[in-house]
């Protein structure tokens, strides 16, 4: 798939297909969907930035926010080393002498009116963000030095940025601090929305164990722990390809605990469920 700009023909990135869905958490939706409407002709969509610990979904969150929009998801992982060439525009040498000028999935985005999810995006630094200075403001759009050509985006763009709250990461300059709004934040879900989320992650899982897991995960959360849905996840699939080597009940636990040390190491034991009668 190619398009042709300023006489430059540019290679396109193919959308992502994630089999991920959103359960719960409704407010969080709604909040990044608000971001992105477009309730007159002199607005502009807003580029909203997801912020919370690493697992708890601000990627689904932004890839189910599309889906329900109907686009093509275009996701870009930001790393320390990322370029701005990497945000736009690549040069491969293509035969003698000759270049392929190849477009990012965020100006592919930008292109065909789709979803840009620039996940972890406080790993960059100030060079990699400045490039996308106008694209975050009312000018929408980036200019590729490397192709020589400016890129504007499609009025049905719209932009999201995932950022952990890690220490491995870069301070956002302030104009691009302005430019990435609204903050939304994603917390821990409930009980009952964690449960969910590991059912509908692990249909093949019994009862036990999501129950298990999910003790476990609350556990952790009340003492501001920072093992996410994503770990519990982890732990119920380790869990269970071990179990299924064992033959009794009471192996299903030893597979468990066996799971959280080998997963999240020993100190995550502490949040183990006491052992009770009825698990002999």
């Amino acid at each position: 798939m190619t398009v042709e700009i300023e006489g430059v023909t540019l290679h396109l990135a193919h959308p992502d297909e994630l089999s991920v869905q959103w359960v719960g958490q409704d407010e969080l939706m709604r909040q990044l969907l608000a971001a992105w409407m477009v309730v007159h002709e002199q607005d502009l969509p807003m580029n909203p930035r997801l912020l919370g610990k690493p697992g708890v979904g601000k990627t689904t969150l932004a890839y189910a926010a599309g889906k329900r929009m109907g686009r093509e998801i275009y996701i870009l992982q930001a790393t320390m080393d990322t370029r701005p060439e990497d945000l736009l525009v690549t040069p491969v040498i293509q035969g003698e002498g000759s270049l392929r000028y190849v477009a990012s999935p965020l100006v592919t985005a930008m292109l065909r009116g789709g979803i840009a999810i620039l996940d972890e995006g406080n790993r960059m630094s100030e060079k990699s963000w400045a490039s996308l200075a106008p694209l975050l403001d009312n000018r929408r759009y980036v200019e590729s030095i490397v192709a020589g050509i400016k890129i504007k985006a499609d009025p049905q763009f719209r932009m999201v940025a995932t950022m952990n709250d890690d220490a491995s990461t870069f301070e956002l300059p302030e104009y691009i601090h302005s430019r990435l709004q609204p903050q939304i934040f994603i917390d821990f879900p409930e009980r009952d929305e964690e449960m969910h989320i590991l059912r509908e992650n692990l249909p093949f899982a019994e009862e036990r164990i999501l129950q298990y897991v999910t003790d476990f995960l609350q556990m952790a959360h009340a003492a501001d722990e920072r093992y996410t849905v994503r770990d519990g996840i982890n732990v119920a699939r380790f869990a269970i390809k071990l179990k299924s080597l064992a033959t009794e009940r009471t192996h299903e636990r030893a597979a468990l605990e066996v799971a959280v040390a080998l997963v999240l190491g020993e100190e995550a034991l502490r949040y183990v469920r006491p052992k009770r009668t009825s698990d002999t």
